[in-house]
């Protein structure tokens, strides 16, 4: 399966001022896969140290001494030797933290060696050491989910991709066209970007297996909050994950998580699985002016999940019900288009400085107006309301 990711890393290899490369992103979002079919790609031995299955190798780090680093890890099985068409690979590398302060001296002292790390919840890792990230000795490169243009081109329809890539608005969709891009989209809302639920559905498997690999990767992330949430309540940190994907698209109020905790911890929880992306927050803006950062109400936010369909299987949505449910009520009557949009709008803003999505919110009394999202191109500022419907037309707010 193609990534966009992968003509970043080939900028990265090549930059002559290349330093570590750290790749973020929730489990299971084919950080591993991206790196292997790049190596690859590009006729790259790749030296593949996975640090949660060797938790041994933490003593090595401890000296920060890159030379003696590669000495111990050729050593491994099967592991083959450090030279110049090679990378060095620190998959997991939040299973052994020690091993993030070293990236540092890889850039001062050995400069010339390629060196690619990934992890998934350093968040909760760093939050439980006293070192933090080496600042400006390392870049970041941010994964999410398959969008749809990867999985239209994964189950082979190329051609739809390019049409999407290549439209402008206003512009006429054949009527067969339309069709098949809503077909798709309908198997997309369900199967969402997660690559293995994808790959059981190009292999002919049915949604029944589809829904089997949703709920293995939600019950990983559950086994990885009970590893990595440290001094943080699990039980808590779980109902957290639950009430996000439950809950989509509301403005988030910490009584309705739970009335037992106090709503300074559920918000700390609350950012650290955003910044860890497994949730994404979508904060009020008052949307007078750009930047629309600098116009936001921190405290109202809502939020999305990280991917639509692990959002269905942790509501329990089955294909039967989705598969007929009406076009515009799938989408004005449910969460799942707004889940699709905003993802996919993350997913261009996931190496922005300011990656936060914002949305528009009058309330009152009598009346609530909202809009899906507000986001700026160009110096302007674009609403984004997720309606189905002929007119094309909002209500005046």
């Amino acid at each position: 399966m193609q990534r966009q990711q992968l003509q970043s890393l080939y900028n990265w290899l090549h930059d002559n001022n290349r330093k570590p490369l750290i790749i973020r992103g929730a489990r299971q979002v084919g950080k591993s896969t991206l790196v292997e079919l790049f190596a690859k790609e590009n006729n790259k031995n790749l030296l593949n140290v996975n640090l949660e299955r060797h938790p041994e190798l933490s003593q090595i780090f401890s000296d920060k001494d890159p030379v003696k680093v590669i000495q111990q890890i050729e050593f491994l099985p099967n592991m083959g030797n450090m030279h110049k068409d090679a990378i060095l690979f620190f998959d997991e590398i939040q299973a052994v933290p020690e091993a993030i302060p070293t990236l540092r001296y890889f850039y001062e002292e050995k400069p010339e060696i390629p060196v690619v790390s990934a992890g998934s919840l350093l968040e909760f890792v760093l939050s439980d050491h006293s070192f933090s990230m080496p600042v400006g000795r390392i870049q970041y490169l941010h994964m999410g989910p398959m969008t749809f243009t990867e999985f239209l081109s994964a189950v082979g329809e190329d051609k739809l991709k390019f049409f999407i890539m290549q439209y402008e608005p206003g512009q006429e969709i054949g009527e067969v066209v339309h069709k098949r891009l809503l077909s798709l989209m309908r198997s997309y809302y369900f199967i969402g970007g997660m690559p293995e639920a994808i790959a059981v559905f190009i292999d002919g498997y049915s949604y029944k297996d589809v829904s089997k690999v949703h709920n293995s990767i939600i019950e990983t992330y559950r086994e990885d909050f009970s590893k990595y949430a440290g001094s943080r309540n699990l039980h808590r940190m779980q109902n957290v994950f639950n009430f996000v994907a439950r809950n989509v698209g509301q403005k988030i109020k910490y009584s309705n998580i739970s009335f037992k905790d106090q709503s300074g911890t559920l918000k700390r929880d609350i950012e650290l699985l955003s910044m860890a992306r497994i949730i994404g927050k979508v904060i009020h803006s008052h949307c007078s002016g750009l930047p629309l950062q600098a116009d936001i109400k921190e405290k109202v936010y809502k939020a999305l999940f990280l991917d639509v369909g692990l959002m269905n299987a942790v509501c329990g949505l089955d294909w039967r019900v989705l598969s007929q449910m009406d076009d515009v009520k799938l989408i004005n009557e449910g969460v799942v288009a707004e889940q699709f949009i905003g993802q996919h709008l993350q997913s261009l803003l996931a190496d922005k400085p300011n990656r936060e999505l914002t949305y528009w919110l009058r309330g009152g009394r009598s009346s609530n107006a909202e809009v899906d999202y507000v986001i700026a191109i160009a110096g302007a500022i674009i609403p984004i309301e997720v309606k189905a419907g002929v007119t094309g037309k909002l209500k005046s707010t």
